[in-house]
């Protein structure tokens, strides 16, 4: 008698704990991203725009980062100047290019387009660079969990042909290119092993350290200034504390835990987990096909994520 059942892609009790960890950890790394998402649009709708967003991200972060920066740098600074070309990769693959790219696209595409484009090229490229970089074998079984993932991620969004303009298309591809340089940050940690809470340090600083006198140069922090003070400190909260340290946190060290391609699915759940919070938040009621497509997404990173596993007892 044969039997096919779903199971955990690593074999023995370590290796089992270290996955249902990077599990837990993908699902509060996609919650980070749906809260800082519905804040976000929160935020604009009281007068903040992407650029003072970007800068309390950034800025923020970078603070907090300075000490773990700091501590690290002293215990083995050696080490750290010699291996600057990774450094710097991370920095250009997941801080300042990719936070311009993802606040810049919504300036051309409409809102909608935000929850399709990036992760999509987050999962696909993930996968795809995962195969090429890494050897990591590029399944029937992952590439049927990303099409179900990209089909809930449509639903979710309610993309039509309406919405597909040029001025759209400009913030799809930017949207995309972010997408693409995630992907890439998440295999730079992974080929050499980085450590999670440094590499979110080096990000965070590289970031403090460009975007946030741009900003303060070309803006004079007016939008910022004219904030009302909750405003502000929630952002600061959201945006800084939460979204700015602990998404790059919790992505790295899922990557960590699971690899870059399964990695990379996690992110597609925060459109649909934001469609939930804005509930609350923002009071949008969530659409039928939204939830539908939330449980669409849910299905296909189960089977992305997880690897059948056929037996023969014979009788």
């Amino acid at each position: 008698m044969n039997t096919s059942t779903l199971t955990l892609p690593l074999l023995g009790q370590s290796d089992r704990h270290q996955f249902a960890k990077g599990i837990a950890v993908g699902l509060v790394a996609a919650s980070i991203g749906a809260l800082y998402t519905v804040y976000a649009r929160w935020g604009i709708a009281r007068g903040l725009s992407s650029p003072d967003l970007t800068v309390l991200r950034f800025g923020v972060a970078g603070v907090l980062m300075l000490p773990v920066f700091a501590m690290a740098f002293r215990r083995d600074s050696a080490q750290f100047l010699q291996r600057w070309r990774v450094w710097l990769l991370v920095a250009l693959f997941a801080g300042t290019p990719f936070g311009l790219l993802m606040f810049g696209a919504l300036q051309f595409a409409p809102p909608s387009h935000a929850a399709v484009f990036p992760f999509t090229a987050m999962s696909v490229m993930g996968m795809v660079l995962g195969a090429v970089v890494l050897g990591d074998r590029m399944t029937y079984r992952r590439v049927v969990g990303i099409v179900v993932v990209l089909i809930g991620l449509v639903l979710i969004s309610g993309v039509d042909a309406s919405s597909l303009t040029w001025n759209a298309a400009m913030g799809d591809a930017m949207f995309v290119i972010a997408g693409s340089l995630w992907a890439s940050f998440g295999i730079v940690l992974r080929k050499y092993r980085l450590d999670p809470l440094l590499a979110t340090s080096v990000i965070s600083i590289s970031a403090l350290c460009t975007y946030a006198p741009a900003y303060f140069w070309f803006t004079g922090a007016s939008g910022l200034m004219q904030a009302e003070p909750n405003v502000f400190w929630v952002e600061v909260l959201v945006q800084g504390v939460i979204a700015g340290a602990g998404t790059l946190y919790t992505y790295s060290k899922m990557v960590s835990l699971l690899g870059p391609s399964r990695a990379a699915v996690f992110p597609a759940l925060a459109p649909g987990l934001a469609a939930l919070m804005a509930w609350p938040v923002l009071g949008h009621v969530p659409a039928f096909l939204e939830a539908i497509g939330l449980l669409v997404v849910m299905s296909g990173l189960i089977v992305a994520v997880t690897v059948s596993s056929v037996t023969s007892d014979k009788t």
